[in-house]
């Protein structure tokens, strides 16, 4: 027999109430079974798994393409970001109106016909470019809003942040089983630049019906009092606090210009020998397969301070790119893999610590927007392997990368701006949050529960 509220001793495990849990993230008083809050999550995350397949497998595909130059196979990788940046932007902003399960169908039906297109491309740059701008506009329209769902399935006053490293590690699983999967395509099957791409369109048609009975969450933001006061409840308030200044946007750049540095650039600069795509796909799987593993690494990181996870993805970053250097200039496979592994730890600690930041920044309601801009700073990255490539035509890479590593740099010395104490105390440290909108940062970033001083 259920256990009535009113009656349910506290140490009661919450399974025995009998009434039905807050949705997570909303503040609004509808509710929802817990069950169902507590499993439909892995739906959207199952598509932005398929979506980040079919937008990085490309990487392992490149090798199919041989008669593309090395710039020209880099401008088509990063190309899709042309239609990614936009939509995020846009599409975003839209499924705050008209539903996440509604962006996120069309990004899966896009994400097909940009797969399709490419199939039927028969290796002209023309039809591979408008295929690629095709994924990037089902990305654009799949990670904002896809992420804030699994956020509002995912997050509740116990377990805020889950939902951003859900996000992160679907995401990530995508980008790396793409790769990976399609690089043996291409190195031990026939015809791999149709049957990568019909693998892709097959996992599109599994991931439909599953958005398709996921709890809708957005209309529920829409009236909610987050709360919080009149300057903050502005949409775009937290793009100028100090923490998104100093902190977000200037190593924003860096979690996938780190990731794409190790496995997009780099394996362009070693020889893999008779194994280019299988090569390749392992390279991108360390990478990103690494940025899984530290993600809870940078949870524990965030609870010490909020600055350590940002300071700590930079360092990552910085040595990455030193060692990114050093395999360039001796061409080690070993060199090869542990910069994989390093920069592979700097996009899972940026990524997971950049949405966890951005999502506390904004109000509730604008929580698909906020995570579309800091998406939006992201992808910027994907410019890094380009430059790369375009700039060791004129000088050699090794300088070239060592100059990255003074750029990550100088990004991380913008992060004692967004925090200046340093070192660990009462006021750097979050507190947990005990009920919907308690332990939210103010503009500067810092959380006002536990009486931050002003800088």
């Amino acid at each position: 027999m259920p256990v009535h509220p009113s009656t349910r001793t506290p140490d009661a495990p919450s399974y025995l109430s009998a009434a039905p849990a807050p949705l997570a993230g909303t503040g609004s008083g509808r509710h929802v079974p817990p069950v169902i809050a507590r499993s439909a999550w892995v739906r959207p995350a199952a598509a932005v798994f398929v979506v980040g397949w079919g937008a990085n497998m490309f990487a392992s595909l490149l090798h199919a393409y041989t008669h593309l130059s090395g710039l020209r196979a880099d401008g088509l990788f990063g190309a899709y970001a042309l239609g990614l940046i936009p939509a995020l932007l846009i599409v975003a902003r839209v499924s705050d109106r008209v539903g996440r399960r509604r962006a996120l169908l069309a990004a899966l039906l896009l994400s097909a016909l940009g797969s399709a297109v490419m199939s039927f491309s028969d290796g002209a740059f023309g039809a591979i470019l408008t295929g690629r701008i095709l994924i990037g506009i089902s990305a654009g329209a799949a990670f904002g809003p896809g992420t804030a769902w699994i956020k509002e399935l995912s997050d509740t006053a116990q377990t805020r942040g889950l939902g951003a490293r859900r996000a992160a590690v679907a995401l990530t699983a995508g980008f790396a089983a793409g790769p990976l999967l399609s690089g043996a395509v291409v190195q031990w099957l026939p015809s791999p630049q149709t049957t990568s791409y019909l693998v892709h369109i097959a996992l599109v048609a599994l991931a439909l019906p599953l958005v398709f009975r996921t709890p809708e969450t957005a209309r529920q933001h829409l009236n909610t009092d987050t709360g919080l006061a009149a300057v903050d409840r502005r949409p775009g308030a937290y793009l100028t606090s100090r923490a998104f200044l100093a902190a977000i946007l200037p190593t924003a750049p860096w979690v996938f210009g780190a990731a794409t540095v190790s496995f997009t650039a780099l394996p362009a600069l070693v020889s893999l020998g008779n194994f280019g795509a299988v090569g390749s796909g392992v390279v991108a799987a360390t990478t990103l397969g690494t940025g899984i593993a530290v993600q809870p690494w940078a949870g524990r990181l965030a609870r010490r301070s909020p600055a350590a996870p940002f300071r700590t993805g930079m360092t990552a970053a910085i040595v990455g790119m030193l060692l990114a250097a050093l395999t360039a200039g001796t061409g080690s496979l070993v060199l090869l893999l542990t910069a994989a592994v390093v920069l592979g730890s700097a996009y899972g600690i940026l990524l997971v610590s950049g949405l966890r930041l951005v999502e506390s920044l904004a109000p509730p309601q604008h929580a698909a927007t906020a995570i579309a801009v800091f998406y939006s700073l992201a992808y910027t990255g994907f410019v890094f392997p380009v430059l790369v490539q375009a700039l060791s035509g004129l000088w050699n890479p090794v300088p070239v990368l060592v100059a990255g590593a003074g750029l990550a740099m100088a990004a991380m010395a913008t992060t004692f701006i967004a925090w200046p104490r340093v070192g660990r105390s009462p006021r750097d440290v979050p507190p947990a949050p005990v009920s919907e909108g308690a332990g939210r940062p103010d503009r500067a970033g810092r959380f006002p529960a536990v009486h931050l001083s002003r800088h």
